[in-house]
């Protein structure tokens, strides 16, 4: 991979677990788009979702695994699947790829190993292991990784540090409150001035509002790394919705995702005025996470 791709302006694809939902899934405990990677009846719908952005314009798509991390599968006793469910995401992105017979890239998603949006306090050691065993199981897979919402520099540097050994790229997609700040506490500047890797190609506001991301913007663009977002469209209130699934009986409650949290309506014209305006400033990485979909994927591709 060129490691001055994202110099250019690039579309990320939009999100997928929540699409998978308005497309029928409904999950298992806290599983969500893992239980369809796990379920070969909807191996079909995660192409789809896949292609479609593709359609819409994406150059690079995220595999499907942000929920196969060690302890979700621990925690809704699938453990032994952990393997599997990794590699499957993979090879669904691959064959969307093959099916569209363009030259998009696969961004291998490396997820914070605890909690989303939280900052991860367990030993150091067992954040290493975990990091390490999702690490290492797509490296095969995926054109670069994609450090998927992560919410403090520490995890940054221990997955980095994985992944260098892999020669791999990076792209950085970290989690921001209202304050500017990761969930850690730290700035922008004071996470990237400690922990930068060399094999960094860009920096992301990662699963953040519309206005969290516009109000971060300055500090993203300061670093002399290309930049930009894939944001969600739940409003900036905190925590995030997501929290409210986390009583979920693990590996009994049917979830569905969308039925759960609500949907909030943002229209194109507003997702396309955050892209205007973080290109006008020097952006090249845009996309979409939560409750976005191709449509908000195709809004951003005619930016370019």
């Amino acid at each position: 991979m060129d490691k001055d791709f994202f110099k250019k302006i690039r579309i990320l694809d939009g999100g997928m677990g929540q699409e998978l939902h308005a497309r029928g899934l409904v999950s298992k405990g806290t599983l969500w788009s893992t239980s369809a990677v796990l379920d070969k009846k909807y191996h079909d719908l995660i192409v789809d979702i896949h292609s479609a952005y593709i359609k819409a314009g994406a150059e690079v798509i995220v595999t499907t695994n942000f929920s196969s991390r060690r302890i979700r599968m621990e925690q809704n006793k699938v453990n032994d699947l952990f393997e599997f469910a990794n590699k499957k995401a993979c090879e669904l992105a691959l064959k969307a790829k093959e099916k569209s017979k363009k030259e998009i890239l696969i961004a291998g998603s490396i997820p914070a190993q605890s909690d989303t949006y939280k900052t991860d306090n367990r030993n150091d050691k067992i954040i290493h292991e975990n990091f390490y065993d999702q690490i290492n199981c797509i490296k095969d897979f995926v054109d670069f990784y994609y450090l998927d919402v992560v919410s403090s520099g520490k995890e940054i540097d221990i997955a980095s540090k994985i992944i260098e050994q892999t020669n791999k790229p990076i792209l950085v997609g970290i989690h921001l409150l209202k304050n500017g700040k990761l969930p850690s506490g730290e700035t922008i500047g004071e996470m990237i001035n400690k922990y930068k890797s060399p094999n960094w190609i860009g920096i992301i506001a990662s699963c953040v509002s519309i206005e969290i991301a516009e109000n971060s913007m300055n500090d993203l663009k300061a670093h002399n790394l290309p930049f930009g977002y894939k944001v969600n469209l739940w409003g900036d209130d905190e925590p995030s919705p997501v929290r409210m699934i986390n009583t979920a009986k693990f590996n009994e409650d049917a979830v569905n995702l969308n039925t759960v949290m609500g949907k909030r309506e943002v229209s194109e014209e507003i997702f396309k005025n955050l892209g205007k305006k973080f290109i006008d400033n020097g952006a090249t990485i845009l996309g979409g996470c939560c409750e976005t979909g191709p449509k908000h994927i195709s809004v951003l591709s005619k930016l370019k």
